[in-house]
Order: structure tokens, then C-alpha cells, then sequence
């Protein structure tokens, strides 16, 4: 390893772990990583130490800036505002399509990092104006213990926070997360157990727990599935998982339906055609889901909001930039319908 844990100060004791007769198991995730002295565990930050486990990517992000709200994203949650977001190194999954590879692929000893504490994040954040944290880039499950505190304080101190997440989390541990959430964006990636082994080495049936859950305890939910030629384009696929949502009283949480470009272990498979996003868009309308959005399309109006009753347009959106129409505490100003959200 090289590295004298006994000087490491971005460490801390980890919560959720057993003992087992074969070792101490991480029980964070799915994952249940039996951690050794050779080991770290798939998210590369959990180590062997004192004779316990101890994260350590506590206070040491990676990553950090003042981003839109609308980057997460997230449509129907204070449009227009800014979220202070970071991440540190280290994800519970391996997927072959990852965007951000160089740090979530990697241990928090292997890269650069800012030494920051949860007082500092919270500090930053208000200064620069933003109303929520995002716990993004990498996969925030991974540093719970540093998201967990920085809630807490970001929550006393009036801001909200932002889960932006694979969903590959115990019960228990996201039990204790969802006071301070205010709001997530859960990455399906499909909805075929055998794809989700094949394109991340996880498990689909512990995601959709993690959105259920969320829905139950009134966390605002947006759901991103990324369309992938030949393995997450399926449209029986897509239709599965349009309907599931449905079934699962989900029909007016939106839904982003992200074009696929290469990246990682995908650099061989070209950007998903055009057509199929726009069938798979077609598909999820018809299951009845009301707020589909299209991401990384550079044409068409498929990131606006329209009033699901008489179809005005709401929030009109051109990249980043945001502009409201003919709304007001959530409601169209045409028909009066309600448009579920959180819009102020």
C-alpha cells in the first residue's frame, strides 16, 4: 500500500460493520465487503486498521464546484439555483461506461485532493450563494460518513441536500440518510438484473429498493436511465422499466432518458442513434409516465416542462440557462394544474 495509515488524517472509524467468523464485513452496501489487510473493499476506501475497518475518504474531496442544479439533473427541484457539489474518490460498482473513471475507479490514495471538513463544505456553500450540497461524481455511498455529517450541518444551516447516486445502498444506512435528503437522482440503469451484472457487477434488485424507499419517505425523486447501443437500448427493456415505475405509483417523478456517448471500457460503441431515444421517449409517454426529458440530445425541446394537463410550457430550459413561464407555486398558470416538484 505504501501509505502509514497512522499519519492519514482523512480517516475515520466506519459505521456499518459486522463481525463475522471470517472477518469484519462492510455492510454499507450490497457488496458486503469482507475487508482485510490486503483487500480495501470495491469502493477502493475502506481499509483494515486498529482492528477495525476505517473509511478513509473523510474530509479529502476530489472534486468540487458550484454547479446548476439542472447538471445533476435535476428538473423539478429549484430550478435555476446553484448546488455546492463534491465528491471524493471511490464507487460501489464497476461500470464499463463510466464518465468519471479517473476518480471513481481509483482509491482516495491514488489521486489529488482538497482538505476540506464538513464545517468548511457548509461554509462554502453559503457563500457562494448556493441553496442545496450535492453529493455527486462518484458514487456518495461510498464516503457516508463525511455525507452524513455535512448533512447534518448543511441541513441546521438551511440548506438542502442532494443525493445524486447509483442507489446501491443497504437499508439501514439509507434509513439513517433520508432525514437530511431533500432531494435524489437515482441512476437505473435498466431494468434487467443480468445487464446490471454484465455492465456494472451489481444487482438490480437493491436499486429499486433504494427508489421505493426514497419515494415512501417523500425524498423528491428523479430517475436517470442511460441508454447504451446494444446493452441498456432494449426497447422491451425500456418498456419494463417505464411500466415499473409506473406500478410503482412513480408516474409523475421524472424520468431522463441520457444518450450514451463512448467512454471507459465503451470507447468501441458509438453514441446511441438519435431514433432510439426518440422511441424510447415515445415509450415512456405511453407508459404514463408525465415528465420525460432527454439528455445529451442537441436538438428538439426535450428538456423544457410542460403542464402535464394542457401542455404550456413551464420552464423553458437552453442548456443550462432556465426560464420560468406562466408558473407559480408550482401550479400552471394556464389550467391551474399542479405539477409535482419542489419549485420554491
Amino acid at each position: 500500500m505504501g501509505i502509514d495509515l497512522a499519519e492519514w488524517k482523512w480517516k475515520t472509524k466506519a459505521l456499518y460493520v459486522e463481525k463475522t467468523g471470517k472477518g469484519l464485513c462492510c455492510t454499507l452496501c450490497p457488496n458486503l465487503c469482507l475487508i482485510t489487510e490486503d483487500y480495501h473493499g470495491a469502493c477502493h476506501s475502506r481499509v483494515l486498521y486498529n482492528n477495525w475497518i476505517y473509511a478513509i475518504n473523510y474530509g479529502n474531496p476530489c472534486s468540487q464546484s458550484v454547479d446548476p442544479i439542472e447538471k445533476k439533473p435535476l428538473y423539478h427541484f429549484l430550478p435555476g439555483s446553484s448546488a455546492f457539489s463534491f465528491a471524493t474518490a471511490g464507487c460501489n460498482l464497476k461500470c464499463r461506461n463510466c464518465q468519471n473513471d479517473q476518480i471513481s475507479q481509483v482509491s482516495p490514495f491514488d489521486v489529488q485532493h482538497y482538505d476540506l471538513s464538513p464545517e468548511q463544505i457548509v461554509a462554502a456553500a453559503l457563500k457562494s450563494n448556493c441553496q442545496s450540497i450535492a453529493y455527486t461524481y462518484t458514487e456518495p455511498t461510498t464516503y457516508f460518513e463525511f455525507m452524513l455529517a455535512t448533512a447534518r450541518l448543511a441541513r441546521k444551516q438551511g440548506l438542502k441536500n442532494i443525493f445524486i447516486s447509483n442507489g446501491y445502498i443497504n437499508k439501514e444506512p439509507l434509513q439513517e440518510l433520508m432525514p437530511f435528503l431533500d432531494a435524489a437522482n437515482i441512476d437505473l440503469k435498466c431494468h434487467s438484473n443480468t445487464t446490471y451484472q454484465r455492465l456494472c457487477e451489481g444487482r438490480l434488485q437493491p436499486v429499486l429498493n433504494t427508489i421505493k424507499a426514497l419515494r415512501n419517505e417523500y425524498v423528491w425523486l428523479e430517475i436517470t436511465n442511460l441508454l447504451i447501443p446494444g446493452i441498456t437500448d432494449d426497447l422491451e427493456m425500456i418498456t419494463r422499466l417505464c411500466d415499473w415505475l409506473y406500478q410503482a405509483d412513480m408516474q409523475t417523478t421524472p424520468l431522463h432518458l441520457s444518450r450514451f456517448y463512448p467512454a471507459h471500457q465503451l470507447q468501441h460503441v458509438g453514441p446511441t442513434p438519435l431514433e432510439t431515444m426518440q422511441q424510447a421517449y415515445e415509450i415512456a409517454i405511453f407508459a404514463g409516465i408525465q415528465h420525460v426529458y432527454l439528455g445529451n440530445v442537441p436538438q428538439g425541446n426535450f428538456s423544457n416542462t410542460y403542464c402535464p394537463q394542457c401542455k404550456g410550457i413551464l420552464v423553458e430550459r437552453r442548456g443550462y440557462a432556465v426560464r420560468i413561464h406562466n408558473f407559480l407555486d408550482g401550479r400552471c398558470g394556464s389550467c391551474g394544474e399542479e405539477v409535482a416538484g419542489v419549485w420554491s
